[in-house]
Parts: C-alpha cells; structure tokens; sequence
C-alpha cells in the first residue's frame, strides 16, 4: 500500500506529500470509473455493429473500419504528444478534459446520418480517450509502489472490462426497443458530470512520490522512445501485447455478430448472455493476473512475463471449443475461461513498462505501449477479421466468421513468445536501469 498512516486527504508540507491509504484507493476508485465510462463509450459499437450495418448499409469490411481504424489511428498518433503533456502538466486536467470531449463524442454518434458522419464521431471519442489511460497509468504508479503496482494497475484496467459489460448489456437493450441512435445518447452524456469529479477531487502528487524519490529532469518525446526502445524486454512486452490486443479486439468487436450469425441470436439475447460474460470473465482475467503477477516477483521478476504467456497459450484450446461447439449455452460456457487467461497479460504489463521507465517518462513510457497496442491491435483486429469475413464468405457463407475470428484469437500463441523473450530480458534491463 502506499507510504503514509494519515487518514487525512492528502497535503503538502516540506515539498513532500501526505498520503493516506484510504486517499489512493478513493483516486483508485474514480480512475476505475473514468475507465468503465472509457470502454462503455468506446465498445458500444460492438452490440450496435448489425443494426448499423444494416441501417447505412456497409460491408463487414467497412464497419472494421469504423470499429477499428477510424478510432485508433487518432487515438493512437494522439497518444504520445498527450502523454508528453502528462509527464510534464496536471494529469488530472488531462483526464478531465479528454472525458469532456470523448462522453460529447459518444453522444453526438447518436445524431450521425450516414456512414462518414459517424466515423468522424468516432474520431472524436478516440482523441478524447487518449487522455485517459497514459495520465492514469502515470498516477497510479505515484499513488501505488513497485510491490503493489501491477494489482493496481490490474483494478484500474477491470474498468475496461466492466464497461465492456455494461456498454453490451446496456446497448444492445436499447437498441433492441429504442434504435442504436437513443443507445448512443444515453451512454454518452453522463461522462461530462464525470469530469468534474475528476477535475476537483483527484489530487497530483510528486513523480516518484511511492518510492519516495525526486526526479525533475525532463526528457523530449523522442528521447524517452529511444531510451524505452533499447530495452530489449520493453521491445519483446510492447511486441507481446499489442498481438494480445489484437485478439482481444478482435473477438470483442466481432463475437456479437458471430452469435447472432452462428446461433441465430437476438440482439438482446447477446446483451443479456454476451455482456456479462465479457465483463465478469475479462475483470477476473485482469485481477487475478495482477494478484498473481505481484505474488511472484517477490521470487522471480521474471513472472511479470511468464504469466503473460501462460494465459496467451491456456486460452487457445478454449477459444476453439467456443467457436465450434454447437449449442450456444456449452459454447459461452467455453468462452469464459478463455475471456479470463486472455486478460492475463494487462496489469502485468503496464506494470512492466512504468517498473521500466525513469520517473519522468512514465506515461510518455505507456503510451508507446497503448500507441503499438491500437494500432496494432485496436486498428487492425477489428479489421482483419472484417476483411476475412467478406473473404471467406464465398467458401464458407455464415461460417465465415468463424474461422475469422479462430485465425485472429490464436495470436496469442505468437505473443507468448514474445512474452518468453520479454522475460529473458527483464532482469538486466531492470538492473542497469538508472531513475
């Protein structure tokens, strides 16, 4: 837990800050709920896909676009310049501004008539959200030390998957009696009182504070990328996740169609199944991970990898049953072991990435991670699987997805040997590192 006994809110006295345990789990807390809002208004689209496709009638590949691309290519070149600003400016007037603009965002999609209106919509919400994560990693790693960090880093990345929940559950209700238009509206709006709260009640703390360090020397943006690229286990870790993220969004963004295709599901039936499954199965992925990971590198560093790689490779086996089974209950019930090994990697590797970092390069250090990660894995899962649907609709009709989302899910056997190299690595990277 973090340094300090004082049950006060935290002040400053002396340059040093007061911090109570109970102030970093309340900051937690809130950052947690930014994240959940993050991902409701960023995955809705997925429980949305086939009322939209068929309302602007697109193809499959362009509705990977829309899903894909028009989001993270400005979420991801945006990424770095804003977690510039994080090193050096108030992370908490960052988040607060990219909430703002990313919760109008989502709404105003609600007003888009056609195809091109609702992609510059989505441009907006990944500018807005770009914000989030990079600022947020930054402080929770001043707010949480080394020992802690990776549960940390894990709570705050289960709002991801509660917001998966929600985003699923919630929209595909909606958009069952009201349209996808009214689902968009109503996720929206409610993130701007959010930012308030961020705004006045997340206190900024010193870079270093949890491990009591001081460190004003600041680094350009190109400077911390060849700092953090050198390091062959940052390398191997960002390789690592981003083919994690591109399974993952892969089979986000396409597993709701694939039920209503496959099983001749309702879109309400998907919410009420798909919804928590998604979000109780990612969240405990992601917690145990975490948990897991910080029980182990009290023996061995090398864990903040290797249980990356093992839920990579576990979650195969179960990927395949999910696809192939039949019956959609024995089918789901499949997919949430796989849902769960498959998160394994999240807080493990943020956690990595901030332990490798000096202290002034923390978010600039995270978002290179989340920059590869969206291009790579937000991009293109999405769209790869898109454009192997309309490839393999010829030969394969409504089973074409199917084998789409089979060929995409078993990357991870890929970054688990990414992950494996990461941890040959990581002690000498960790030791001839310098704050």
């Amino acid at each position: 837990m973090p340094k300090g006994n004082s049950s006060h809110d935290p002040i400053v006295q002396n340059n040093e800050l007061s911090l109570s345990n109970n102030r970093a789990n309340y900051v937690l807390a809130v950052l947690f709920v930014v994240y959940v809002v993050n991902f409701i208004d960023r995955q809705i689209l997925a429980i949305l896909l086939e009322p939209i496709k068929n309302d602007l009638q697109v193809s499959d590949t362009a509705m990977g676009f829309l899903t894909g691309f028009a989001f993270a290519i400005f979420y991801t070149f945006t990424g770095i310049p804003i977690a510039r600003w994080a090193d050096r400016g108030s992370r908490t007037t960052i988040i607060a501004i990219g909430l703002f603009l990313w919760s109008t965002m989502t709404g105003l999609s609600g007003l888009a008539r056609n195809f091109f209106q609702l992609a510059l919509a989505r441009i907006g919400v990944g500018v807005g959200e770009a914000c989030a994560s990079p600022a947020s990693h930054s402080l929770i790693s001043d707010y949480f030390p080394p020992e802690h960090r990776a549960t940390a880093l894990s709570i705050y990345n289960m709002g991801a998957c509660v917001g998966l929940l929600f985003g699923i559950f919630i929209g595909g209700w909606i958009a069952e009696y009201y349209g996808w238009r009214v689902a968009f509206f109503v996720v929206g709006f409610p993130g701007i009182a959010l930012a308030a709260v961020v705004k006045y009640s997340v206190a900024e703390l010193p870079r270093g504070h949890s491990e009591g360090l001081n460190n004003a020397e600041q680094y350009t943006t190109g400077e911390v990328f060849r700092y953090m690229w050198r390091l062959r286990s940052f390398r191997h870790l960002t390789f690592a996740s981003s083919l994690y993220t591109f399974a993952t969004y892969g089979l986000i963004t396409w597993v709701p169609a694939f039920l209503m295709r496959t099983h001749e599901m309702s879109i309400s039936q998907v919410a009420t199944w798909y919804g928590p499954i998604l979000g109780v199965g990612s969240a405990t992925g992601t917690f145990i991970g975490g948990v897991v990971c910080d029980s182990l590198i009290k023996k061995d560093i090398r864990w903040q990898s290797w249980i990356c790689a093992l839920g990579g490779i576990v979650m195969v086996p179960f990927l395949l049953l999910f696809l192939f089974l039949p019956n959609y209950v024995l089918a789901l019930s499949c997919y949430i072991p796989a849902l769960v090994f498959g998160a394994f990697f999240i807080g493990p590797t943020f956690a990595m990435a901030q332990g490798l970092a000096k202290l002034s390069m923390r978010a600039v250090a995270s978002s290179v991670v989340i920059f590869f990660n969206n291009l790579i894995g937000m991009g293109l899962g999405a769209q790869v699987v898109g454009i192997l649907n309309d490839i393999l609709a010829e030969s394969y009709g409504s089973n074409a997805i199917r084998y789409s989302l089979l060929i995409v899910g078993a990357t991870t056997l890929w970054a688990a040997g990414h992950s494996m190299l990461a941890a040959h690595y990581i002690r000498d990277d960790l030791n001839n590192k310098d704050n």
